[in-house]
This record gives C-alpha cells, sequence and structure tokens, in this order.
C-alpha cells in the first residue's frame, strides 16, 4: 500500500501499526517499562525496556505464543535485589536473555557469585530509541510537512510503498563492576511493518584492554496455546542429539513430541548440533506456526527445554554458544568463549509467524 491509499482507508497508521511506551502501575510489576509493538501483519509484542529489551507477551492473530511464569514481569529494583531467587524472579516471557559471562546453574567461580543464568536480563537499557524507520527516504517530505510542490518527485505521496518500513526499537544494556570488567550489549529489534517477523541483532562488547570470557543464551519460552499436546516440532533432520541427564535420556527420539499437562515432574533438556540454524513449532489444531532462525558460527548450539507440569507448561528453543553449565564448568569443558579486549561479536536471530 502506498500512503495515500493508507491515508484514505484509515484515520491514522495506528489502526495497523505503530508503538507505544507505557509504564505498569501494580503489582511487582509497577515502574516496569514496556515498548508495545504492533505490526499491520497481526503481530502484537512487549519490549521490556528495564530488563534487557527482552520480549515479555507476544501475539500473533490475537493467539499467545509465549509462556509467562506465575512470577509474570518484574520490576528491574526487585529484579537485581534477589538475584539469587531465580525462581521466584523468573518472569518467562518469549525471549529471555542468559549471560553475558555465565549460563546455567548459579555458583561461584574464584571469588566472584554467578546467578543462574547470569545478569543481563536483569540489566535496563539506555540510549533507548523506539521508532517507525523508513524503507523509502524520498517519502520524507510527508514527515517533514513539506508542501508537496517543493518535493522533486510530485508523486511521492503516490508511489512511496510502506511494505519495506519497519518498527525498530534499539538499547544498549551494560554488565560492568568498578575495577573489573566492562561488558556491552547494543540490541536493535525492528519488525516489519506489515509482516509478521521479529529481528533480533545483538553487538556483545569487551570494553577492557583484557580478554574477557562471555557466554550468550538466548532462552526463547513457548507457551499454551501455541504450545499444546497436538504441537509439533520440527528440527532439520541432519543433527546430533545429546540428552543432559537420564532423564532427558528416557524421552531421547520424542524431544519433538509434547504432552498434555502433568502433575509429576520430568523436565527435559536436549542439545541439538545442526547443520542449518533453524527450528519450527507448528500447531496444525491453532492453525499457527512459528519458526525461530539463527546465525550458527556465533550460535552453534540448540539447547532445548520441555516442562509440561501443569502451571508450568512451557517448551524452551535455546540458541547459545556453551551447554549452559555454569562459568566453572563450561570453562573445564573447552566451551567458554573469550572476546578479546576491545572486541565483539555479533549474534542475529529471527521469529517468524504465519497461519498454516
Amino acid at each position: 500500500m502506498d500512503i495515500r491509499q493508507l491515508h484514505r482507508y484509515t484515520g491514522s497508521p495506528e489502526q495497523l501499526f505503530g508503538l507505544r511506551r507505557v509504564q505498569l502501575q501494580e503489582g511487582v510489576a509497577a515502574g516496569c517499562n514496556v515498548i508495545e509493538a504492533t505490526t499491520a501483519g497481526g503481530l502484537q509484542a512487549d519490549i521490556l525496556a528495564d530488563t534487557g529489551l527482552d520480549l515479555g507477551l507476544v501475539r500473533y492473530k490475537g493467539v499467545n505464543a509465549g509462556f509467562l511464569s506465575k512470577n509474570g514481569y518484574d520490576s528491574p529494583a526487585r529484579f537485581l535485589a534477589r538475584e539469587r531467587d531465580f525462581v521466584g524472579n523468573f518472569p518467562g516471557g518469549l525471549l529471555y536473555t542468559c549471560g553475558l559471562r555465565s549460563t546455567g546453574a548459579p555458583g561461584v567461580d574464584g571469588d566472584e557469585y554467578h546467578p543462574q543464568h547470569g545478569r543481563i536480563h536483569g540489566q535496563p537499557a539506555t540510549n533507548l530509541s523506539a521508532c517507525l524507520k523508513s524503507a523509502h527516504p524520498e517519502s520524507a517530505c510527508l514527515e517533514s510537512a513539506r508542501p508537496e510542490s517543493a518535493c522533486p518527485e510530485s508523486a511521492c505521496l503516490e508511489s512511496a510503498c510502506l511494505e519495506g518500513d519497519e518498527l525498530v526499537i534499539e538499547g544498549t544494556m551494560r554488565e560492568a563492576v568498578a575495577f573489573g570488567h566492562m561488558m556491552e550489549l547494543r540490541r536493535r529489534i525492528s519488525l516489519p511493518a506489515w509482516g509478521s517477523r521479529i529481528a533480533i541483532e545483538d553487538t556483545i562488547q569487551n570494553l577492557t584492554s583484557r580478554p574477557e570470557e562471555f557466554a550468550i543464551l538466548y532462552h526463547f519460552n513457548f507457551g499454551y496455546p501455541l504450545l499444546c499436546e497436538n504441537a509439533r516440532l520440527i528440527l532439520p533432520e541432519d543433527r546430533k542429539t545429546t540428552p543432559r541427564n537420564e532423564q532427558s535420556k528416557a524421552g531421547l527420539g520424542h524431544e519433538c513430541e509434547f504432552s498434555a499437562p502433568r502433575d509429576e515432574p520430568g523436565e527435559m533438556v536436549f542439545f541439538h548440533e545442526l547443520k542449518e540454524g533453524w527450528a519450527k513449532l507448528e500447531n496444525p489444531d491453532a492453525g499457527l506456526a512459528a519458526t525461530l532462525r539463527w546465525d550458527l558460527h556465533s550460535l552453534p548450539i540448540l539447547a532445548q527445554w520441555k516442562n509440561f507440569v501443569g502451571g508450568d507448561y512451557v517448551l524452551g528453543l535455546e540458541p547459545s554458544n556453551n551447554y549452559i553449565m555454569g562459568r566453572a564448568a563450561e570453562r573445564e569443558n573447552g566451551t567458554l568463549q573469550v572476546i578479546e579486549a576491545f572486541g565483539s561479536v555479533k549474534t542475529k536471530l529471527e521469529l517468524e509467524f504465519e497461519s498454516m
């Protein structure tokens, strides 16, 4: 649709797509700043400005796709003050970023304590921006309210197509201590204004003059009603799958199958080594599917978490550069990566929804 058509069909483009900044007012989430993104392709996403620019609730065509824990959204002040209480803090959300210096179980490395899944999720964003970015800068005359006669292309309002426009959210999270490490995560989230895709591009920087060990894991959490016993997970056929423990080993060969909620404990974790960086969750009953894609060069491992206990019904798909063992264990295993002095690492992931 071109700009002129859009304004003939609508009063405001916000009927179709847009960004809103809101602040939650009640409960443990009071003070939490949320950026609400809505696309004309049917996607609605909460982007959590105070907690790592991670994703909270996400809906496609009105259907919830993510898992929200019993804790719900949390304010950053509570989160950081209670970092040793992971189960009392973990909000779920469609994306919970883990790192930057440790993932997995909590533990002490040297004289430093590392909380479960690291600290980056609890860091609020700075240099925050949220705006619609046009793929057609030649149509800027509309935005600057210049008279049409001043535009060198008299038909620019009629020809400027909005299909390439994006909702873009950017911000920086810093994990640092005096006299020690200083790591930065610069995040860019983009959603096509007319589409149903979320792209996340991260740059992780070591801002000190010495090498820094780092770990990163993108904890995508899928929940009901996209996830149910009739859903199915599709992974590349050419893969090597390793169960995390004996309990997980019992589910080997059935990692792509799901059950209804049950009462007894029985969570399982698998590690997949893939030749292609993608995974697809389908629900034929709901007529919806979600495909996650990522760069295997920077994120060579896909961890999969299945937890079907009633009330904690969730599937985790987690591209990672480690095996979620904690900082000291990863170092001993030879899988704790290093960013050189003043060096950086880039990652890119995409989550796309579609109707079946």
